[in-house]
């Protein structure tokens, strides 16, 4: 029993169950505990970026064939996009299907937009694809770092894991360093872990009591329908993804289960971004295929957030009486290809999107949104999780693509044979207290020593 409870996913779901107890029956002080919460995120986004940086960097240096570099990013690319699409198509075929706001037959005259005009204000901004690209270059590489800039980081860690590479013997010092310094900030995200279970707690205690559970009642169905497609895309999508790639997905999620409720817990994909990343490693992944293509996959591979966004934009037309025809869907379709790139990851970035989004097209009224106010906070965890899930599974498909993962590595963790039993053995390395020694997979498929 006390090494059951002494489980991280355990103690979290203990943590969630206990929040919503507590924001249910106790809603004014469930409300004030969303620091509980927040200041969780920030401790892992403390550790976010200089993980993604040095990950990046080392993995890039160690590579014998540059050549490679460019055939990984190129398929990650290809595999977000496509998945990317799916899922929006996946979400306008359910909500038309289903149509959970048929007959609510609202006026957005009369609707008051002074909840939502932050979220309006925020999405004014224009940004074009020259405007991304200028955007891709940091300022300094100190601003991007300070303001945890997941592409701008991934810019420069990329470039200077190239320069790395191509200087030799003179880079040792630069790299072992790099490696002890991992090492170190993965110690330190152990320590962190171990409060995920009081965020939970807050971020939860926060989230029912702030909107309670009445305004899931009234919108149950575009709830429940969200999380039934949700749940479909994971399991008939990525199943057969995982299934193509050799591994098994129900083994896969119970490997990640920690990361899963710590998502649950607080609507943050990018909350577990750190552990999953040495997860993956662990697994038996490539360094480099981890380092480029999970932080990329929270901008560019958004599948649960894909799918809110055709869900939503369809449901606010139909609950307005908002005429739309099939061309008039496809648009919507079209534009969220563009838009939802960089809206994953944290709670509330979402939101913003499907404004201006809305805003863009000029023909769904954007004030329909304040119906979703009080209910998207509770979707945000089937999105989250989505999210997490689909960029799991791409990195080890991506790495399976390009022969950058082990598989026997790979089949021996899956099947609870070289799992660690805490947290410490994981993020502190696979050390000589593990019972698999540490392997790196070069991207042609080929062992080499570590």
């Amino acid at each position: 029993m006390r090494r059951f409870f002494g489980k991280l996913y355990v103690q979290v779901l203990i943590g969630v169950f206990a929040g919503a107890a507590l924001g249910l029956f106790a809603p004014h002080l469930g409300s004030d505990l969303k620091p509980m919460g927040d200041v969780f995120i920030k401790l892992i986004k403390m550790v976010f970026a200089p993980i993604i940086f040095a990950t990046v960097v080392l993995g890039i240096a160690r590579m014998e064939n540059m050549k490679e570099l460019g055939r990984v990013g190129v398929r990650a690319l290809i595999y977000f996009e496509i998945l990317s699409t799916f899922a929006l198509a996946l979400g306008l075929v359910v909500v038309n299907v289903v149509g959970p706001g048929n007959g609510m037959n609202i006026d957005p005259a009369q609707l008051d937009t002074k909840a939502i005009a932050g979220y309006t204000a925020a999405s004014a901004r224009p940004e074009g694809f020259v405007d991304f690209l200028m955007h891709l270059v940091p300022t300094s590489v100190v601003d991007a770092l300070a303001r945890n800039d997941i592409l701008q980081i991934l810019v420069f860690a990329t470039m200077f894991g190239i320069a790395l590479s191509h200087i030799g013997p003179r880079a040792k010092p630069v790299v072992d360093f790099l490696d002890s310094f991992t090492h170190g900030v993965f110690s330190v995200v152990g320590m962190i872990m171990r409060l995920a279970p009081l965020a939970a707690f807050g971020a939860m205690a926060f989230t029912v009591g702030k909107y309670g559970l009445g305004s899931v009642v009234s919108l149950g169905k575009l709830m429940g329908t969200m999380y039934i497609t949700c749940f479909l895309f994971v399991a008939i999508v990525l199943g057969l993804i995982a299934r193509m790639s050799g591994f098994s997905l129900w083994k896969f999620l119970k490997y990640i289960k920690d990361e899963l409720f710590t998502v649950l817990g607080t609507s943050s994909s990018e909350s577990v971004v750190p552990q999953l990343m040495r997860k993956l490693e662990h697994a038996g992944v490539s360094k480099p295929v981890v380092g480029l293509v999970v932080p990329s996959g929270l901008t560019f591979n958004p599948d649960g957030q894909c799918i809110y966004y055709t869900m939503a934009a369809i449901f606010i037309a139909q609950a307005t009486n908002t005429p739309l025809t099939l061309t008039d869907q496809l648009v919507v379709l079209g534009v969220l290809l563009l838009t939802s790139k960089g809206s994953a990851g944290v709670t509330g970035s979402g939101f913003i999107t499907l404004a201006a989004t809305l805003a863009s097209m000029g023909k769904i009224p954007v004030a329909g949104m304040v119906l979703l106010l009080g209910v998207d906070r509770f979707m945000s965890e089937a999105r989250a999780i989505t999210n997490t899930i689909g960029n799991a599974v791409g990195t080890i498909a991506i790495a399976r693509w390009v022969g950058a993962v082990d598989r026997d590595r790979l089949s021996q963790v899956l099947d609870g044979k070289s799992d660690p039993e805490n947290l410490e053995e994981l993020y502190e390395g696979e050390d000589e207290g593990s019972n698999v020694k540490p392997i790196r997979v070069a991207l042609d498929g080929e062992r080499i020593a570590a």
